[in-house]
């Protein structure tokens, strides 16, 4: 069990590792395998590769088997009951006059159990809405209330970019997101700008983070005064990617400059005096 292979269930779903065990996989196959849901169909999504270290074996099932004809069509009968089951569930949810939103609907492989995944703003009375269910489709129902990026990683849809949503398409996870993120990258803060269709903020202010944050390091803090090639001045911009900064001298000129040639004049300075050699340790600071 030194390899592991990428398996998605559903389309824009998250991948789970598997141990491909003596079968020889690639990205596409068709296999079985076995879940806390049973058996289930999947297809590969990721190359075979070298197991983590850190991966625990044994938290790593075994593909079960390659998928055959049976099993596709099987495959087909749950997503055709899915449709089904989606377009009922919604016709009684309006009958009902409920506040909610049907997002997806997921059947069990073998049809033992079926999930609606819906949204709402607070807590829905769905209990005469699960006797109907249960009526209609002659099986074991669940009704699991999800989040708004959830919502959105369901449906689908275009971000502010103009391609596919990244959690629709190639994240596993979410990630915290917070407002410092965008400001650490001096994008705007109008809410507008910098949230996803989901009206949360969007996941790739997590992308370069970590780049502008090492980027940032040894440049002077906006808000700070420091000596400049023209004189003493406050810092009022930074261009993180050029390594400059636009400073307001005391004479009311603002004024670009890289900060390598402020690290020089604060050096030249630093025999003038205790404030220049205060000023140059706050520059090394940022």
């Amino acid at each position: 069990m030194d390899n592991i292979v990428g398996i998605r269930f559903r389309e824009g779903g998250k991948i789970y590792n598997f141990a491909p065990g003596h079968f020889v996989l690639k990205e596409g196959d068709e296999v079985i395998v076995k879940t806390e849901k049973g058996l289930s169909f999947g297809i590969v999504a990721t190359p075979v590769r070298k197991r983590d270290p850190n991966f625990p074996k044994d938290q790593l099932k075994e593909v079960f088997r390659l998928a055959n004809d049976n099993d596709r069509q099987q495959y087909q009968d749950c997503l055709t009951r899915e449709q089904e089951a989606h377009r009922f569930c919604q016709e009684r949810i309006e009958e009902r006059a409920l506040p909610m939103t049907l997002v997806d609907v997921e059947s069990f492989f073998d049809g033992s159990k079926i999930i609606f995944y819906f949204y709402a703003d607070g807590r829905v009375d769905f209990r005469e809405l699960v006797k109907d269910l249960v009526k209609e489709l002659h099986t074991r129902v669940e009704l699991r209330q999800i989040g708004v990026r959830n919502k959105a990683k369901m449906i689908g849809g275009v971000g502010p970019c103009g391609r596919e949503l990244c959690c629709a398409t190639f994240l596993k996870e979410f990630h915290s997101v917070s407002v410092k993120m965008a400001k650490e990258q001096n994008l705007s803060l109008n809410p507008t700008k910098i949230s996803g269709v989901c009206g949360r903020l969007m996941c790739c202010l997590k992308y370069e983070y970590a780049d502008y944050m090492e980027m940032k390091k040894g440049m002077p803090k906006i808000g700070k005064r420091i000596m400049t090639p023209e004189g003493e001045g406050k810092v009022v911009r930074q261009n993180v990617m050029e390594k400059r900064v636009v400073v307001t001298l005391t004479d009311g000129r603002e004024v670009e400059f890289g900060v390598l040639d402020l690290k020089e004049s604060a050096a030249a300075c630093h025999q003038g005096g205790d404030s220049e050699a205060k000023l140059e340790r706050d520059l090394d600071r940022g």
